[in-house]
């Protein structure tokens, strides 16, 4: 089984080396290089990839994609689409070769986006860029996916259990390229939802509160907008910028919304949660944090948000109970919340600060 990695790169040496390393389980690396002035070029062919440099103008992260994949040999049985920030936990080849059957075409694999200062993980979700290499192409300017072309139906998709690929980007880098190439994508294809969502979360990032409302609202309207989590999560983001407008009733009327749409994800109750206890709302905070921790199971897609999953949720219910007097109970959730962030010194005073009200 041949296997080969392909990616996309500009000035990305700090990455490169470490990256080389990771994928070196493949039998080939191609890489398609789009105009570095660093040590990215050398560093990879130093390490073994096959790169080829070219200016795609006006930029596209599919025409980028495409022409990556266009370098792959039509001998390969599998193709992994990878960014050089990218690293496999070792041992991923092996885990992918038994898990792929005749008449499969994509695999689906546990994807960690982004890690907490504590080194935990924060958003974790699955993603299928590891594909057959004849049938499909990327389609869209930005946040671009896999789309089948090939003759009749694609074949089946397969889950890797134990494949696990983390993602160590940059903080610094630049996301000025994503809005303009959003509007873009929606100018194309405006019946695509999940684009149109997509703008409504950029123009929150961008503090464009009244174009991230008027979005996300028409992405609710569409009649493509089916998938329940993604609608909630829109919610979400109309209450994050009414809050901005000191729009803060209408904020949790959205919150309510997105509760009642998706009841199965924690990060709406997480928000209200946490909108309430900025009003000191104690009994709300109690209320909603319960009902979030009655989600006992994280769900695979983006929009699972680490906030709701980490030490927040029992540190906002010591704080609560504290408030209430209960001081027992306050001082149980804070031991909780520090076994999740145990260098978190604030926490760890909360609790000497608590044991004195218990034991006064």
């Amino acid at each position: 089984m041949k296997i080969v990695v392909y990616g996309i790169c500009k000035n990305e040496e700090k990455f490169a080396r470490r990256w080389m390393q990771s994928m070196s389980e493949a039998d080939e690396v191609i890489v398609l290089d789009t105009g570095s002035d660093d040590q990215t070029v050398s560093f990879l062919r130093e390490a073994g990839a096959k790169v080829v440099t070219e200016e795609i103008s006006p930029w596209r992260f599919d025409t980028a994609r495409n022409r990556s994949l266009d370098l792959v040999p039509e001998d390969a049985d599998i193709c992994v689409c990878t960014d050089l920030d990218e690293v496999f936990q070792p041992g991923w080849r092996k885990l992918l070769e038994d898990a792929w059957e005749e008449g499969c075409s994509q695999a689906s694999y546990r994807y960690t986006w982004n890690f907490t200062a504590q080194g935990q993980e924060g958003i974790v979700f699955w993603i299928e860029k590891i594909h057959a290499r004849h049938g499909f192409r990327w389609v869209h300017p930005v946040h671009e996916v896999l789309q089948w072309g090939g003759e009749g139906m694609p074949g089946k998709t397969i889950t890797v259990n134990g494949l696990q690929l983390n993602h160590h980007p940059d903080p610094h880098k630049s996301r000025g390229q994503y809005l303009p190439l959003l509007e873009l994508s929606v100018k194309e294809a405006p019946h695509d939802d999940r684009n149109m969502h997509y703008l409504g979360r950029e123009y929150l990032y961008k503090g464009r509160w009244d174009d991230c409302i008027r979005t996300l609202k028409h992405h609710l309207l569409m009649p493509e907008a089916t998938w329940k989590d993604e609608r909630a999560a829109s919610m979400r983001y109309i209450a994050r910028a009414c809050k901005q407008k000191k729009e803060r009733e209408t904020a949790k009327n959205w919150y309510l919304q997105a509760i009642a749409e998706a009841p199965h994800l924690r990060e709406a109750y997480m928000e209200l949660a946490w909108t309430v206890y900025e009003e000191e709302e104690w009994e709300g905070v109690l209320y909603f944090t319960g009902c979030a921790l009655k989600i006992a199971q994280r769900p695979k897609t983006y929009i699972s948000e680490s906030f709701a999953w980490g030490s927040l949720i029992h540190d906002l219910r010591s704080i609560a109970f504290d408030r209430l007097g209960l001081y027992e109970k306050g001082l149980a959730e804070a031991k909780k919340a520090l076994e999740l962030e145990p260098e978190n010194e604030r926490l760890q005073k909360n609790i000497e600060i608590m044991k004195k009200k218990k034991n006064p």
